[in-house]
């Protein structure tokens, strides 16, 4: 089968590899119907993240179960389903507790898995899936073609998002501010909304991104950043700053300023995968009993939560893809994202 492989900085190709099977008893072959290029992929793409030698990339993906394994129970052949971004097995502790992420038998796409099988990349043609009751998720019925992008936000933009806003408390009333405006914080954006936020201010320099931030919820656009961004902040917000900050970048800038649009007594939920070295300043936190919550987004624990308002056009996550690309020109999906051409990059096998 076809699938991408990066080989190092700027080096993404479509290659053939061999063809999933089943091994380990539990698993299933999915036949990919839509992929993507995730921010968190632009950091081996831009060198950021070394790649030591070529290997299988991507991670969110959904498509039609082929085959399952002998001890497979949820899941039939022809099921259409949602993988999140890691594998899971949604029966450990940690799983149980809501942070699948941490589950102790799971792992990442594009990799060995820990039963001695190998879970492919999400950006290929095919899909072997080691824990198939555990991470997928099945639609009640093969959606209509207009829903597959939202549906495929569910596997990790839409979800993280979500968490964000979770993680920082939004509810009824709450205000926001969302600190980046790529997929991840228009996602938050969209959350927020759906949470009953009562206003949702977003940092954005880009046009067609405030554009979208508005049509999911915002309020307000700031564009300035550092002390007149937080000073803009506090002017809309009582001079105080917001209830929930929803941090959706993961750098040292952006997470001091996610911090400093916090009004004593809020909190801030971050979600941007570290890059750059942000660091938490205690003391501030401290004399203004600001909370720093979030991490990894357990996005497979939020599926059937966020599903039901997919599928019945609730909420339209998939408005992030503002590019469709077949998987054969995966190298111009990354440079495209990498050269902020577009948000985010639907890939078709």
């Amino acid at each position: 089968m076809l699938a991408t492989v990066i080989h190092g900085e700027r080096d993404v190709r479509i290659e053939q590899v061999p063809d999933p099977v089943l091994s380990t008893g539990g698993d299933a072959i999915v036949r990919v119907v839509a992929a993507c290029v995730c921010g968190s992929d632009l950091w081996p793409y831009r060198g950021i993240t070394p790649t030591k030698e070529p290997h299988r990339i991507g991670h969110e993906f959904v498509g039609v179960v082929e085959e399952v394994g002998p001890e497979v129970t949820t899941l039939l052949p022809g099921d259409f389903v949602i993988a999140p971004f890691y594998d899971c097995d949604m029966t450990c502790v940690n799983c149980r507790n809501g942070v699948s992420t941490s589950c102790l038998h799971g792992g990442w796409w594009g990799s060995n898995d820990r039963l001695g099988g190998f879970a492919d990349g999400g950006q290929g043609e095919r899909v072997r899936v080691p824990h198939a009751d555990g991470s997928l998720v099945a639609t009640p019925e093969y959606p209509r073609e207009e829903l597959i992008p939202s549906l495929l936000t569910l596997a990790d933009v839409m979800g993280t998002g979500h968490h964000a806003a979770v993680s920082a408390g939004v509810t009824r009333g709450s205000t926001v501010v969302v600190v980046g405006d790529g997929a991840v914080g228009l996602c938050a954006v969209l959350a927020s909304s759906r949470l009953g936020a009562s206003r949702i201010v977003v940092m954005s320099r880009h046009e067609a991104r405030q554009e979208l931030a508005r049509e999911f919820g915002a309020t307000d656009i700031i564009a300035a950043r550092g002390d007149e961004g937080v000073a803009a902040v506090k002017a809309l917000l009582d001079g105080v700053g917001a209830d929930c900050v929803l941090e959706a970048v993961g750098t040292k800038e952006s997470m001091d300023q996610a911090i400093r649009s916090a009004r004593p007594g809020g909190m801030v939920g971050y979600v941007g995968a570290p890059n750059g070295g942000p660091e938490l300043p205690v003391r501030p936190l401290f004399n203004s009993n600001i909370g720093v919550n979030g991490g990894v987004a357990p996005v497979r624990n939020y599926v059937e939560e966020l599903l039901p308002d997919v599928l019945s056009g609730a909420i339209d996550p998939g408005r992030v893809f503002d590019l469709e690309l077949p998987l054969a020109e995966i190298a111009e999906a990354y440079a495209a994202m990498d050269e902020r051409r577009a948000i985010k990059v639907l890939v078709r096998p």
